[in-house]
């Protein structure tokens, strides 16, 4: 089966996190998307969220190594990775915990039919997939002890 590589961004707000109503699965889901030629998993995230809500964001990582040797670039470290199926193929996705820099400006794209910023306790509602809550919980483990 054919594995695309994609990336998925966890956007904190304070103490909610951003899901997006996705138009051709009618799911709700980070925000996200697949990986360009030439594009960087750090590049890819900033410029998905970007193009579907227009928000900024930064992307929270504790990956701290200096540059040397034949290194351009360190990489911000995903918080967690799986292989999941979207139909016909399967994703091969990595999870990025991020910070959003200006809320007020979102606007989400066509490809999107909705987004909510919710809490911790709602990632367990009715409408969220199991797989989202759970991802979406160890998220907010995480930002709470980078934010804290």
């Amino acid at each position: 089966m054919k594995t695309d590589i994609v990336v998925a961004g966890l956007i904190f707000n304070k103490d909610k996190v951003l899901l997006v109503k996705h138009k051709k699965l009618g799911l709700w889901l980070p925000v996200g998307g697949h990986i360009d030629k030439n594009e960087t998993p750090d590049e890819a995230l900033l410029r998905e969220i970007k193009e579907e809500t227009n928000l900024e964001v930064r992307i929270l990582s504790k990956n701290k190594m200096s540059l040397d040797g034949n290194v351009k670039k360190n990489l911000a470290v995903p918080f967690h990775a799986n292989v999941h199926s979207v139909g016909d193929h399967d994703h091969c996705c990595f999870f990025y915990l991020c910070k959003s820099l200006n809320s007020k400006k979102l606007k989400i794209n066509n490809e999107l039919d909705d987004f909510k910023w919710i809490s911790k306790k709602e990632l367990k509602s009715k409408g969220i997939p199991a797989d989202v809550g759970n991802i979406g919980l160890k998220a907010f483990g995480l930002y709470e002890r980078l934010t804290n």
